[in-house]
């Protein structure tokens, strides 16, 4: 890639939109992007708004945030708030809302809880604060899980043994699965997500076109990139056929990262299950450490709650999640709850649906005028 423009050019958008025209004119698809990333592409460049009313896009479980359920963030506040403990976190994990509030709102309370860009950056807290203990909270599926394992293993090296690990990292596979097996929703396809298949290739979504007779597109995050995707899944619907195919080939290698994965099995295992929010305990869905770096285990350090929280009645983030409903079908979307004022994850992370509809696609429940790919659409 030389030039981000490549990928945003409106020519070349309007030729790919008018074969996507013509191969959906007879039918309707609904296909589902899988990563929170693609959503964000299609709501702020206003992809949802130039395809035919034939091809609908539903929102999938890939937003790391969003699936974290309540009982996790609530057992994260209960270390944070260990005397003598410092707790690190990403940004978006400190405002997603447990039973016992958020982790800004134990800080607030007298918590030591601070925002850090990487594992990294937790290491070298402890290693500046010998006299502490140093937690820092692991989200994300297998694109940031090495990055953790990395830093771990630098732990054991330098015999850091004031920081640990509360780890919430989960894989790809089994929601789309869980999702797959549901009977809520009818898909023809998915749009793969791209940032995990740099680390774990494509092979591992095979079962879908295998088992369950759908193809999947794995697709970058540029404008053109989702609308060939979109063509590519038409293209093997129209012709009969049903594979992987990689549509973000300068960044996603057929068979991922060797080292990466090398890494992810060194220093990890399954969980035998894992809580999803929205889609319930998910078997072998989630990482653990293995008992070789069980000494930076926040979970067998510290006392976890580990107790079940429901949803609010009001948040239908299970729901977004699982694609059978637009963020803006929720009862209290952009009412009670906004990007200030999170009742659910979803609308909490960048890369959550509801955020990204609140941001850039509020109008689109409405009829719209006809818009240029990248413009907000505006009311009728």
């Amino acid at each position: 890639m030389k030039f981000v423009d490549e990928y945003r050019d409106p020519a070349a958008a309007r030729q790919i939109l008018s074969h996507i025209t013509d191969l959906a004119k007879d039918g309707h698809y609904k296909f589902m992007e899988v990563c929170g990333g693609h959503t964000h592409t299609i709501y702020k460049h206003g992809i949802e708004n130039v395809l035919p009313e034939t091809v609908e896009l539903v929102h999938g479980p890939g937003c790391p945030v969003c699936v974290i359920p309540m009982g996790r963030v609530d057992d994260a506040i209960a270390v944070a708030e260990t005397p003598g403990v410092i707790f690190t976190s990403f940004g978006d994990m400190m405002r997603v809302p447990g039973g016992n509030g958020n982790l800004l709102e134990a800080k607030a309370r007298g918590a030591d809880v601070r925002m850090v860009y990487s594992p990294l950056d937790a290491l070298r807290i402890a290693m500046a604060n010998p006299d502490k203990k140093v937690v820092f909270f692991a989200v994300g599926f297998e694109t940031t899980a090495p990055s953790t394992a990395v830093t771990v293993m630098k732990a054991m090296q330098k015999g850091v043994t004031n920081f640990s690990l509360f780890c919430n990292h989960v894989t790809i596979v089994p929601p789309l699965k869980a999702i797959l097996d549901s009977p809520d929703l009818r898909l023809n396809g998915f749009l793969g997500p791209g940032h995990v298949s740099t680390v774990i290739g494509n092979r591992p979504y095979r079962f879908v076109p295998q088992q369950y007779g759908l193809p999947l597109v794995t697709a970058g995050f540029e404008p053109l990139d989702i609308l060939q995707a979109i063509l590519m899944l038409l293209r093997q619907i129209d012709e009969g056929r049903c594979e992987v195919e990689n549509q973000y080939t300068r960044a996603v290698p057929e068979h991922g990262n060797p080292k990466a994965l090398e890494i992810l099995a060194e220093v990890f295992e399954l969980r035998p299950h894992f809580e999803w929010r929205g889609l319930g305990f998910i078997s072998q869905s989630a990482l653990k450490l293995r008992e070789k770096y069980a000494a930076w285990d926040a979970e067998l350090l510290y006392e976890v709650p580990g107790v079940r929280v429901a949803d609010p009645k009001a948040c239908q983030c299970g729901e977004v999640l699982k694609g059978v409903i637009k963020p803006w079908e929720c009862k209290v979307f952009g009412t009670a709850c906004t990007p200030e004022t999170p009742i659910g994850t979803c609308m909490v992370s960048s890369e959550g649906a509801c955020a990204a509809y609140y941001n850039y696609g509020r109008f689109t429940k409405h009829q719209t005028v006809p818009v240029e790919l990248g413009r907000t659409p505006q009311p009728v």
